[in-house]
């Protein structure tokens, strides 16, 4: 269990220490190492313990919990405290730091508040040496236009994923309209994003996770609402909630976003490690790529995370070649797809991924070493922009190039 982080909590209240139980539960990120009812013997619980973080409710006996606090802080340094209370009294929460908190959560605890406290302690340790917490990887797959094949990509990326047991992958179609990764999973699910949305106060991980459906490849499906007239019943803030509770239970999130380029999906990509921008070797396509390429890049954090992946490469005689594609765009290709429409097709049709499908066919192979780079096992880093040509994709758009007074 070296990737979590381990917890241990104190709370004399039997009530308020289950309900924090509760919230835990199911909960991958962590694990319950400890707990104890008795301020006083806190200390030694966590000295034979070790945990990463000491979660302390201090309204029982707030003196008393300061104390411990403070006796915590010298007898064991590298355990981080999170301290929870009802008081929002600026003298509590400053006396509290001062005793070495580096959270403080108000009751009721939100699951929500209580997932980023985490993800920062957690984050504070790993910058400090010791290596022991994960982090959640979340990928974004956009479209340069429709039919390129961001939903393959997305979903066998999932599953290739997913194979591995050290993995734990959820899938979330923000194409709130007429996404069809179930389709491709051949899964008819129970709930979907508007259900779990619309229901996120009242979810606890273990609800969160029996809300996706399971494929038998390990990856779990968040789909689109089934009706038209639900796609307006997810806020962007109800899916930056959603994203928080899936990177606490999930070691890796997929999105598969929408061709609208909407509120939804630009909280998906501000979210991402990885953006790809999925696209083909024809013209409407690269057309598509630099306006994009130049919109983002005016975005806070997503010029760097944008990786270009070419998908079904060699489709026909027609196509623009490679050389001519990166002049266009004004960087490197981050990854090539080859075309097999055989057998895509097929699986597709029979509801199955390539891993299970066409294990030994070249596209998957692509496919896992897509997957490699970007989470592990190979070089997830950007190929550089290239400076060579970058600027003959004027050729292929005067209108705007006039517009930017370049023409």
């Amino acid at each position: 269990m070296s990737n979590v982080l381990r917890l241990a909590i104190v709370d004399p209240n039997d009530d308020s220490r289950d309900n924090l139980k509760s919230m835990l539960l199911g909960m991958d990120m962590v694990w319950l190492e400890a707990e104890c009812s008795r301020y006083e013997f806190f200390a030694d619980v966590v000295g034979q313990t070790h945990p990463d973080i000491g979660v302390v409710s201090i309204d029982h006996d707030a003196d008393k919990a300061l104390v411990l606090m403070q006796d915590l802080k010298e007898r064991s340094p590298e355990c981080s405290i999170l301290v929870i209370s009802g008081s929002t009294d600026g003298q509590i929460i400053l006396k509290a730091m001062r005793a070495g908190a580096k959270e403080f959560l108000t009751q009721p605890v939100r699951m929500e508040d209580l997932v980023t406290a985490i993800q920062r302690i957690g984050r504070q340790s790993q910058a400090g040496g010791d290596g022991r917490s994960r982090s959640s990887t979340v990928l974004a797959v956009a479209g340069a236009t429709g039919g390129v094949g961001t939903t393959s990509l997305a979903v066998n990326i999932g599953c290739a994923l997913a194979k591995r047991p050290e993995n734990s992958v959820a899938l979330i179609d923000l194409d709130l309209a007429l996404g069809d990764a179930d389709v491709f999973l051949d899964t008819i699910p129970d709930y979907t994003l508007v259900d779990v949305a619309q229901n996120i106060a009242r979810l606890d991980f273990n609800l969160l996770k029996r809300s996706l459906t399971k494929h038998s490849s390990g990856l779990y499906l968040l789909p689109r609402p089934i009706q038209l007239q639900d796609t307006k019943l997810v806020t962007p803030d109800d899916l930056h909630r959603v994203i928080g509770l899936l990177k606490a239970t999930f070691s890796h999130l997929i999105f598969d976003l929408s061709k609208g380029y909407n509120e939804l999906d630009m909280v998906a990509m501000q979210a991402a490690e990885h953006v790809l921008l999925v696209t083909q070797l024809d013209l409407p396509c690269l057309r598509n790529v630099v306006r994009l390429l130049m919109s983002m890049d005016e975005m806070d954090g997503l010029k760097e995370k944008i990786r270009v992946v070419v998908n079904r490469v060699g489709l026909e005689n027609g196509q623009i070649s490679m050389k001519k594609a990166r002049e266009t765009i004004g960087r490197e290709i981050f990854k090539q797809i080859p075309n097999d429409y055989r057998v895509m097709a097929e699986v597709r049709n029979n509801g199955v991924p390539l891993v299970d499908g066409a294990p030994r066919a070249g596209l998957t192979q692509a496919i896992l070493e897509l997957a490699d780079a970007l989470c592990g096992g190979g070089d997830s880093t950007a190929e550089p922009v290239s400076t060579t040509g970058s600027a003959n994709w004027l050729n292929f758009w005067p209108a705007l190039a006039k517009a930017r007074g370049k023409a």
